[in-house]
C-alpha cells in the first residue's frame, strides 16, 4: 500500500496533492488546524483519505497525528509532504515581531517537527521519501520577504542534510521550490509586493501538486518547478553576488 501523509493538506497545494494522490490509488493522511477544510476534503476523496487535525507548531499533535496515521497503515509512510506553510510580506522593521517569529515556527520549527515524528515511519517503509516545500525565494534572500526567505534557505540545507544523512535508512529527502503560486496565501498579502506584481503570479497548485508527484516517481535532491527557474538556480551561483544583489533591489523597487 503506497501512503503519502500531506501538512498543510486543507487548502492550496496541499489540498491538490491530496487529490492528485488519492486519485492514483495511494492511502492519504491528512494533515491541517483547518478541521472544517480537511472534512470538506475528506469527504471529496472518500475512504482512502483519513484527517489528522494538527498544528505543526505543537509537537504534541504533530505526534498524535502520525501515531494515528500509521495506527491504520501498519505503521507504514511511503511519503511525507511538509506542505504547511505560511507567508508574512513586507519591510521588515516594519512587520511586528510576532509575523517574523510565526513563519519560523510553522516553516522551519514545523518541517524539523515533523520530520523528527515521522522518521519511525519513513524507516520503516522501503522506499520512504521526503519531500519539503522549499521556494524560489530560497534563490537568495529576497527583500521584502526576509524572514520567509530565510525560512526556505533553511528547509534547503535540511533537505540536504538529510538526504545524506538518511540515506543510511533507506530514506531520499527532496525539496520543491516553486515561485509565486496562486493560493491564498499569496493574493491574501496586505502588502503590495512590487516582486510579485513584475514577476506574476503564472502557476496554480495543480501545477505544484503535479511536481510533488513527479519528483515522488523520479527523486531528485532539489526540483525547481518552472524552466525559469532551472535556468536561473545555476545562474544565481555563478554570477557574480553584487549582480544578483542589484538585479534583486531593481525588481523590488528599493
Amino acid at each position: 500500500m503506497n501512503t503519502i501523509f500531506i501538512t498543510g493538506a486543507a487548502a492550496g497545494i496541499g489540498r491538490e496533492t491530496a487529490l492528485l494522490f488519492a486519485r492514483e490509488g495511494w492511502r492519504v493522511g491528512l494533515g491541517d488546524r483547518d478541521e472544517a477544510g480537511l472534512a470538506k476534503l475528506a469527504g471529496e476523496i472518500g475512504s482512502s483519505a483519513s484527517v489528522h487535525p494538527m498544528d505543526v507548531s505543537d509537537p504534541a499533535s504533530v505526534a498524535r497525528a502520525f501515531a494515528e496515521f500509521a495506527a491504520g497503515t501498519g505503521g507504514q509512510l511511503r511519503v511525507l509532504h511538509n506542505n504547511a506553510g505560511v507567508l508574512r510580506i513586507g519591510h521588515f522593521e516594519e512587520m511586528p515581531l510576532e509575523d517574523q517569529h510565526l513563519q519560523v515556527d510553522i516553516n522551519l520549527k514545523g518541517v524539523l517537527t515533523c520530520l523528527h515524528a515521522a522518521f519511525p515511519y519513513l524507516k520503516a517503509t522501503p522506499g520512504a521519501h521526503v519531500v519539503n516545500m522549499s521556494s524560489a525565494s530560497a534563490t537568495y534572500g529576497i527583500p521584502t520577504f526576509a524572514t520567509y526567505s530565510a525560512t526556505k534557505h533553511a528547509v534547503r540545507a535540511i533537505t540536504e542534510a538529510l538526504d545524506i544523512e538518511w540515506e543510511r535508512h533507506g530514506i531520499r529527502v527532496s525539496d520543491l521550490a516553486p515561485p509565486f503560486v496562486n493560493t491564498h496565501m499569496v493574493s491574501s498579502q496586505p502588502f503590495r509586493s512590487k516582486i510579485v506584481e513584475r514577476l506574476g503570479v503564472n502557476i496554480g497548485p495543480a501545477d505544484v501538486a503535479e511536481e510533488v508527484w513527479k519528483l515522488v516517481q523520479a527523486p531528485a535532491v532539489h526540483r525547481e518547478v518552472t524552466a525559469q527557474l532551472k535556468l536561473a538556480w545555476p545562474l544565481s551561483r555563478a554570477l557574480p553576488g553584487g549582480f544578483t544583489r542589484g538585479l534583486l533591489k531593481r525588481i523590488a523597487g528599493l
